[in-house]
């Protein structure tokens, strides 16, 4: 008998056909003999209907507003789903993330965890029921407002419980059957792997691969949670995202390369003619930050001998170009830079394995693939286990296949399903 906190993503629960299935699995794990809990997300589309709807009443809705609307997905989602189950013999209860004790900051809109109390959710569970929890959401202890975790952060929710509830596993619900190669919708014949370790599937998720969010991950590795990725399409055993080794006698390939991800949601800003002296990078640096935009990749030219001016390119989320390029121009004149080149045509191409740090030649084949493939490079970072590169987004699909090639990461047997649309 083991405590099993699931969780199911919107495509998984789209609609109530989709709800019996997922009622269907959850009784079927209760009988047999399993303590559950389970977290849900917004139905399908719902969230982004939902934004839709506030856009058309307002161009600016209050993000203490915006914060109570977006919970009314899960809301519906966990009242659903515990009807169903009850439907089948079997008594659930649903709660809000308030309700079962998710305690979180203030931050509207992206705020994050800072504790867990889920007395409620014990005591559903030692009375022999199947507790039902909305993700995506909590509450500030100070002020008693709700607060939403940003995009996935039904994945943060299930972590986050699964630790307090000491959980023996988190199992997370998606459209595949698993954590892949690379993404089955661009890689047909992606691998899927048995076992992932946490670095990796951070780098993984911090890279673009959408199938685990880089907190849950975070959270995860921090409290020792083993996540067992599945989809809830099928009955395949997914991929376990762990640092515990492999039981004895069981016998697990350990890839050189965990996988190959990808990310189209970055851009570039170029700060061209930077005087290039002490102090000029870190102010630059300093009023991106208090613009509140995270960056990613930095590279900075030889500076020009006759000149002394370099160039500073930089990668960000595309969402935070706009502030990004007008917190800069606002302090052009301090700074004092020529100009700003903003470029969101571009994709991020990353390499991520913990076995590369001790075989070379990782990267001589890695750039090679691309050469033959006719990719050029614009910008390069690397850890000790990951590589990633820029490229035109035009040619990101085509880099991930030719490296995904160049690995041996190819499946010779079975082409990758993708039961839903999104990923999650």
């Amino acid at each position: 008998m083991a405590l099993i906190v699931q969780k199911y993503g919107g495509s998984s629960v789209a609609d109530a056909a989709s709800i019996k299935r997922v009622a269907k699995r959850v009784a079927e794990a209760k009988r047999a003999g399993h303590d559950v809990v389970v977290v849900v997300s917004a139905m399908g589309d719902t969230t982004d209907e939902l934004i839709d709807l506030a856009t058309q009443v307002t161009p600016m809705p209050p993000q203490r507003e915006m914060d109570i609307l977006l919970t009314a997905g899960e809301r519906i989602s966990m009242s659903l789903l515990a009807m169903a189950i009850h439907n089948l013999g079997i008594d659930a209860k649903s709660f809000t993330g308030q309700q079962a004790g998710v305690l979180t900051d203030e931050a509207y809109g992206k705020a994050r965890i800072i504790d867990v109390t889920p007395s409620r959710i014990r005591q559903t569970i030692a009375q022999g029921s199947v507790a039902i929890v909305a993700g995506f959401q909590g509450v500030n202890p100070s002020t008693n407002d709700v607060t939403t975790l940003g995009r996935g952060g039904s994945d943060t929710t299930a972590v986050a419980l699964a630790a307090a509830l000491k959980a023996d596993v988190c199992e997370i619900y998606t459209d595949v059957d698993g954590v892949f190669t690379a993404d089955p919708r661009i890689v047909p014949n992606a691998r899927k792997l048995e076992r992932v370790t946490y670095d990796e599937m951070l780098d993984l998720a911090a890279s673009g691969a959408k199938v685990l969010v880089l907190r849950c991950v975070e959270y995860a590795r921090r409290y020792g949670v083993p996540i067992h990725v599945r989809s809830s399409f099928s009955t395949h055993t997914g991929t376990l995202v762990t640092d515990e080794p492999a039981p004895e006698g069981e016998t697990v390939e350990q890839p050189i390369i965990a996988g190959v991800a990808h990310d189209r949601s970055e851009a570039k800003i170029t700060v061209v003619g930077v005087p290039d002296v002490p102090g000029k990078a870190a102010r630059i640096f300093e009023v991106v930050a208090g613009a509140g935009v995270n960056i990613d990749m930095i590279v900075q030219n030889v500076s020009a001998a006759s000149t002394g001016l370099t160039d500073i390119s930089f990668t960000l989320p595309a969402s935070d170009g706009a502030a990004g390029t007008a917190a800069l121009t606002e302090h052009q004149p301090d700074i004092g830079f020529a100009s700003l080149q903003y470029d969101d045509t571009i994709g991020k191409l990353s390499l991520v394995g913990a076995g590369m740090k001790s075989h070379p030649g990782v990267s001589a084949r890695f750039f090679a693939a691309l050469s033959e493939a006719g990719i050029n490079i614009e910008m390069i970072s690397t850890s000790e286990i990951r590589i990633s590169v820029v490229t035109r987004a035009d040619s990101l699909d085509e880099a991930v296949r030719a490296v995904h090639t160049a690995f041996d990461l190819d499946s010779a047997s079975d082409e990758a399903v993708v039961y839903g649309g999104t990923g999650r």
